[in-house]
């Protein structure tokens, strides 16, 4: 059983609305031409226009030339590998860094089985999903920000 919003049809200013093929979605407004044509250029316009303004006013900085006969102090890899570098710097045991690594993509697969029961995708209808995800993000993050401090500081991120 839906609920559905029906609109009152005895309401002059709609009907008028709905006679210029004009009103809201939910009374069928056609996507063409008032979406198509009018929304989504501005749109696209205005994120293209966003992009090159950030370009121009903060350009990417150029690091210093590579030199290969001096090893850099720090080697980090790409900032997306940071939470995985960090568990394999951290971990001791290089296999158990691994096996910790491996079970990443694991739970990520386990999760909709774990509520494969709920049809609603509410966040707040599903909260053992959306605890995972949150409890996930924080520990993504804070594996991140600890990747780039020093082994000694990694875990507190130089808090404490």
């Amino acid at each position: 059983m839906s609920v559905m919003k029906k609109p009152d049809l005895s309401d002059p200013v709609l009907r008028a609305k709905i006679a210029k093929g004009m009103g809201h979605n939910y009374y069928g407004e056609p996507a063409w031409p008032n979406d198509l044509l009018y929304v989504f250029p501005v749109v696209i316009v205005g994120t293209f226009a966003l992009i090159v303004g950030l370009a121009v006013l903060d350009p990417a900085m150029m690091g210093e030339p590579a030199d290969p006969f001096a090893t850099p102090l720090e080697i980090l890899p790409e900032w997306y590998f940071w939470p995985v570098f960090q568990i394999l710097r951290v971990v001791p045991n290089k296999l158990l860094g691994v096996l910790m690594m491996a079970s990443i993509p694991v739970g990520l697969l386990v999760v909709p089985f774990i509520e494969n029961v709920n049809k609603f995708q509410n966040p707040f209808r599903r909260p053992v999903a959306t605890a995972i995800f949150l409890f996930g993000t924080f520990v993504t993050l804070w594996l991140g920000i600890g990747a780039t401090f020093p082994i000694d500081k990694s875990f507190t991120l130089g808090l404490f």
